[in-house]
This record gives C-alpha cells, structure tokens and sequence, in this order.
C-alpha cells in the first residue's frame, strides 16, 4: 500500500517551515563532523590529527594469537570497538565521500573524508587475518562500561572476539565488504594498489558471509547486549549491491536477486538494517522501477506517516532520535538525487536537518551554534586532562566537559521534544559513530545543493 500526499500540499508545508528556518553552514559542519571522527580514534595517533586533546590509546589491542588489532574507532561515548556498527559507519562515509566529491572539495575535507574511511578500512585489513577468519570486536562491553576514565588510563583486560567457519558472522561479514568495496571506489583513482587490496579483502569477505551463514551476534555473544543483530539477510544484500557496483560482477547481481524479494518489507535504514540503502545502491546501478517504487514508499510513508514531535521532528524511536532521523535522511536524500521526488523530499530534508541544527532555539551539535550540548555522554571529552582523575564522581557532577567533542550529533529528544544536557543520560545525549555518519551523510548532499 502507498501511504502519498500531493506534491503541492507538501510543498506549501515545506515552504512555511522553510521561511522561519535559520541559515546553516553546511560546509563548517562537514568540516566539524570530521573532527569528530579523529576524536573517536583508537591507537597511534598521526601527526596530523586536529583533535589535540586525545592522544595515543589502546596501543596493545591484540588478537588472540598476538595479531596487531591496534587502529580502528571507539564506538561512542565508550572504548570498545564493535565491528558492526564501525562497518556500518564506515560504508554510509565512504558513500558519502564517492558520491559527494563536490561537497567535500567546497568545504576544503575531501582529504579529510578519505582519511576518515581509510582510518576503519586499514583496521578492518588487520581485523582479516584469513580468508574465514576476521575479528569483530576488541574490548568487552560490560566491563568497559565499568569504567569512566580516559582512554589512555585503560587498565582492564581488552578481550578480542573473531568469526570464523565454525562460528559465522554473515551480517559482519557482508557490511564490512560493503565498507571495504565502498572506500575501494573511493580510493581507486587515488590510489589503486590499496584500492586493489580493499576490494580483494570485500570480495573474500562476501565469499564468507554466504558460505558459511550465520548471525555474527551469535558468535561474538558479548555483542548481544550492546549490537545483537536481528538478521543477516538484509547485509547479505547490501554488501552483494556494492560489490555489484564495485566490480559489475554477475555473482554479486545473482546474490541480490536471490535475497532480495525476502526482505520486501521496508522496517528502516541503520546499523541493524540495510533494506533501503540497498535499495538505493541497486537503482543507482540498475535504474530498476522496483528498487525506485520502494524508496518512494519508504520516503513517502516516513514524511508523511511517522509520528511528528510538537516540534516536528519525524521520531523513529527513543533512543538515538536524531540518529534515527538522520538514517532516513540519507536514504531520502539520496533518492532525490536520483529524481525521485526531487522537489519534495529536499525542502523537508532541510527542514529536519534545522531541527538538529537549531530551529528550536538549541543545537544538537556539540560546538556548533551558541546554545549546544556541554555534558555529552562521551568519556574521553569529558576527562579532565592530566594529572587530574576522573571517575565516577566526575560523571556525577555538574562540572561540564572538559573538551567540546566538536561535530557530534547527540541521541536528541523524546517524543516531545523532551531532552535535558545531562552525562548521565546516554538515551539522549551519547555519541557514536554511526549517528554521525548518517549526519555527515546528509550534511554533504545540503553543501553540494549549495549554490
């Protein structure tokens, strides 16, 4: 069933809202975005990180046969680095950056954007220590969260957990050969013998999910608490279209059409969900109406059917609000810029995306704007520096952070629009990496719109 609305009813909305919007800039914020990436980095940190205030962490991640698993991004506001949803982040950048060259460049970071993908990409080559065999997690979750300290003051155990043939991961597996065949586009005019590499890992990477079938979650069971997945079909899809993409090999096209009709029904785009990212990946390649007939439901039924905030925030669910918005921004965006719905979709992107930005009077960007976040749930900005300690007492008081975390998208509100700067609730005011990469996604798609 199509849930639609006339073109020129939503036009007219969009036009009032628009006239009382601010004016944002984008390039800044793709700029700070990026920032927050260095922010979340693990191990080593080169010579040209801007982020000043973090330094080298986790220098001793190991697998379990002594393999080098240092590298890669801390989840969110903690230190483990969970390989699901890193993948995710990893695939929706490296699009962002392929696709959105322009944008990068007006804003002075496609250097930076590539820096970011390759950052994931160089861990993840370490991460694939054989053709069935790659780690997906470093750090146990539990007890990470027992700690609020600065990442280079980690004294606990840091616990690597691997996929293998007897223990498969086939939603891990698919999303990081999605990552891998993605940032392979991006780097392949820039600099083709590691692009080259990339896409020799993404395709074994996608030989392993569909042999050897399983939820990684299963698997990597630490995982269940934090990122358990809820299938693996969906991944199986989306790594086969960007291999697809990657390469136009018929193998990828024949695993698409095999899974694709079984996951028909259209639940979101995110770390546990790929259905219409894959959708827009296959029409892009293919240009086949049914794979533009379903982003059209899925855009049409979010803009026009899911609850609204008082606010007029579109609210797919309490935790990560502004995440989850974000999620389907990019899916709208991206098929818009493909013709469908063009003019309707792109006033009432802009319109959402000034809700994160500060319509309501607040930004939900840490460092952007005047009015923004000071206590997000986010251990390594809110330390003080050394030699003070930091602690759960710290965690507990009304000192702000530390440092800004510049360029992070918080969870955002409730329902109602409800939402107070609080460390103490990681609901609404936790960071990730997965909530910006959505954020940065659409941020590119406004600054190339950018006259």
């Amino acid at each position: 069933m199509r849930f639609l609305i006339s073109a020129a009813l939503l036009l007219l909305s969009c036009a009032a809202l628009q006239a009382n919007a601010a004016t944002y800039d984008y390039k800044v914020l793709l700029q700070k975005s990026l920032l927050f990436f260095e922010a979340q980095r693990s191990g080593k940190l080169p010579a040209d990180q801007k982020v000043k205030w973090r330094h080298d962490s986790a220098l001793n991640d190991k697998g379990q046969n002594g393999e080098d698993l240092t590298g890669g991004y801390y989840d969110a506001g903690d230190y483990v680095k969970f390989g699901f949803p890193m993948a995710f982040s990893t695939t929706v950048l490296a699009w962002s950056v392929l696709d959105h060259p322009t944008a990068y460049q007006k804003a002075s970071a496609l250097e930076d954007g590539r820096k970011a993908v390759k950052w994931a990409t160089d861990y993840f080559l370490k991460c694939h220590v054989s053709e069935f065999e790659f780690y997906g997690q470093v750090g146990q979750g539990q007890l990470d969260h027992d700690f609020w300290t600065l990442p280079e003051d980690m004294t606990e155990e840091r616990t690597p957990y691997k996929i293998t043939s007897s223990a498969p991961g086939s939603d891990l597996a698919a999303e990081t050969a999605a990552a891998m065949a993605a940032a392979y586009l991006v780097f392949k005019s820039v600099d083709a013998t590691y692009a080259t590499t990339l896409l020799t890992h993404a395709e074994q990477l996608m030989n392993f999910a569909v042999t050897y079938q399983g939820k990684y979650s299963d698997s990597i069971t630490d995982a269940k608490n934090f990122y358990a997945s809820s299938g693996y079909v969906d991944e199986l899809v989306w790594g086969a279209a960007w291999l697809y993409r990657a390469t136009q090999k018929q193998t990828y096209l024949d695993i698409v059409d095999k899974y694709w009709s079984t996951i028909m029904y259209n639940d979101g785009f995110g770390w546990d969900s790929k259905k219409s990212g894959a959708d827009a990946i296959m029409y892009k390649v293919t240009k086949e109406e049914k794979y533009k007939d379903r982003l059209k439901i899925y855009c049409d039924y979010g803009f026009n059917n899911v609850q609204k905030t008082p606010k007029g925030l579109i609210f797919l669910g309490e935790w990560g609000s502004l995440r989850n918005n974000a999620n389907m921004m990019v899916i709208c965006s991206e098929a818009a810029n493909m013709g469908i719905e063009t003019t309707t979709y792109r006033p009432l992107i802009k319109n959402q995306v000034g809700y994160y930005l500060g319509d309501t009077g607040f930004s939900y960007i840490v460092g952007y704007g005047t009015n923004y976040p000071k206590y997000a749930h986010h251990r390594s900005s809110s330390c003080p520096d050394h030699p003070a300690t930091c602690g759960w007492d710290f965690f507990n008081s009304n000192t702000p952070n530390t440092h800004a975390v510049e360029g992070a998208l918080v969870g955002g509100p409730g329902a109602n629009d409800d939402y107070t700067d609080t460390r103490k609730d990681a609901q609404k005011n936790e960071v990730a990496c997965d909530y910006n990469a959505a954020f940065q996604s659409v941020i590119a798609n406004l600054v190339e719109l950018e006259s």
